[in-house]
């Protein structure tokens, strides 16, 4: 089939941080640059976070008085990984703590505004800093440089193949609205597309077949990079590791006020200043309105009593035998957490709350009530409950009678959901060298092929909040300033 070619210096493949962080880099070195995003609009996983990012010797850091170094934040992280530190990969870990001062600030440069930094144990020091005012920040602003710097920005191009000659990654082929079209790299290709927890093939074949019916929290997320390198001989490492299966609450049907917030720099400033002046009374309703969007329900609403039933009312296993992993074996693959007025009032103060983001805030009952009527049901019976959910109401009086911890007591009765079993991210990446060269079977570097982000993770375990977009903007950064050297 004869395709149309066209030569770049660079190659990026994915639109998310990583991918505008790789094609900034290699762009600002003067080397030409295609950045190919199969969506209609860029965005990625990153767009879909929470936003954290972890650093260490950050502005807002010294503003604080604490002193902080790369060394002790490198010292830090195995103890996020516990008993799986032995499988983390150390010259890599060293390369994102190393690095990520330096690439915070080419963020704040960008643009992009923070709050913070927070405290997250076993962090020695608050590290962790929170984008404002939504992770569409990041998008907004860095795409704002790569098209500033002349990066030619592709959408809808969803790229198949990678091309060898001679040994040696040259090319990818990808389809968009105008056909099948070739885009050569004369330094190399960068691989910036994502993690797969979305695809069912490669989750039945690293973690196991219920986990393969299990969707990502971003629908997109199919592995493209993994896949197209394992064709290579590149493998794939750490594939069995991922932050889910859990349950979390539906995503609002309209856009929160928080995510409809437009990343203006002058908002988040705004913003900044005013989490840091204004009484917490003032902000906590703000607060709420992202706190309680989609993130996971408490797992302690069923260590006191609460219970999950499915579209029909029904219970389907011990509430805390791994439910997130049965969830999807349910009718519409979702379900409902129902308690009694005694949770109700014990989950609507301090210790016992419904969700929270670590280091901002926490959200209760009354949260919930006032800000997700959508995934609020309140009845006096349960007979009425069953009615306004379209449940079974024999099944769900059974359901309660027959609670983990007892039968639930008097009403009113609260319905929290729907909710929905998902991955959040995976672990699994391309195995990479400290160049972020992608690896074939000989632990060789395939010539001209780059990974960051996700699809490059090597090995890298990063557990704790503020890690996978750090590493998506530390090797985006290098990867792309390697792939641009290379033309030379």
């Amino acid at each position: 089939m004869q395709r149309k070619e066209e030569v770049f210096d660079v190659v990026v493949v994915g639109g998310g941080g990583a991918g505008l962080a790789a094609a900034i880099e290699a762009r600002e070195t003067g080397r030409s640059v295609v950045l190919l995003e199969k969506n209609p609009a860029l965005g990625g996983s990153t767009a879909w976070s929470i936003g954290s990012v972890s650093a260490t010797q950050t502005p807002h850091q010294r503003r604080r008085g604490i002193e902080d170094c790369p060394e002790d934040h490198w010292a830090d992280m195995p103890g996020f990984a516990g008993d799986l530190a032995g499988r983390d990969n150390e010259a890599l870990r060293k390369i994102l703590c190393d690095e990520m001062p330096a690439t915070f600030q080419w963020l704040l440069d960008s643009g992009v505004r923070f709050m913070g930094p927070m405290p997250e144990p076993p962090h020695r020091q608050p590290r962790m800093h929170n984008v404002l005012p939504n992770s569409r920040s990041f998008i907004y602003h860095l795409g704002r440089r790569a098209r500033r710097a002349g990066v030619d920005i592709r959408t809808s191009m969803r790229v198949s193949g990678i091309v060898q000659h001679e040994g040696r990654v040259t090319s990818v082929d990808a389809e968009g609205d105008s056909g099948w079209q070739r885009f050569t790299a004369r330094g190399g290709v960068v691989l910036a597309a994502g993690d797969f927890t979305n695809n069912p093939d490669f989750k039945a074949r690293f973690m196991g077949p219920q986990e393969a019916k299990v969707e990502g929290v971003n629908v997109t997320a199919t592995g493209d990079g993994q896949r197209m390198a394992e064709a290579l001989g590149a493998r794939i490492v750490n594939g069995d590791l991922a932050l889910g299966p859990e349950i979390r609450f539906m995503a609002p049907a309209s856009e929160t006020l928080v995510r409809r917030l437009p990343p203006w720099r002058w908002l988040a400033v705004f913003m900044a200043w005013s989490l840091d002046h204004l009484p917490a009374a003032i902000l906590r309703p703000f607060m709420m309105k992202f706190l309680t969007t989609a993130l996971a329900p408490s797992p302690t609403l069923f260590e006191a009593g609460a219970i999950l039933v499915n579209r029909r009312g029904e219970r389907f296993g011990n509430e805390l035998d791994k439910p997130a992993w049965r969830l999807p074996d349910q009718p519409d693959k979702q379900g409902y957490i129902v308690i009694d007025r005694a949770l109700a009032q014990r989950f609507s103060v301090w210790p016992d709350f419904v969700s929270t983001a670590p280091g901002v805030a926490y959200a209760y009952i009354p949260d919930y009530r006032q800000n997700r009527p959508d995934v609020y049901t309140e009845a006096e019976t349960l007979e009425g409950l069953a009615q306004k959910l379209g449940l079974d109401a024999t099944a769900l009086r059974q359901s309660v009678a027959s609670g983990r911890v007892r039968p639930l007591g008097e009403g009113p009765y609260v319905a929290l959901g729907p909710v929905r079993s998902v991955f959040v991210h995976s672990e699994g990446g391309l195995m990479v060298d400290g160049q972020h060269r992608v690896l074939g079977g000989d632990d060789q570097p395939l010539p001209g092929l780059y990974a960051a982000g996700s699809t490059g993770q090597g090995g890298l375990l990063l557990k704790g909040h503020g890690h996978h977009l750090a590493w998506a903007f530390v090797s985006g950064r290098r990867a792309g300033r390697l792939a641009a050297q290379a033309a030379l």
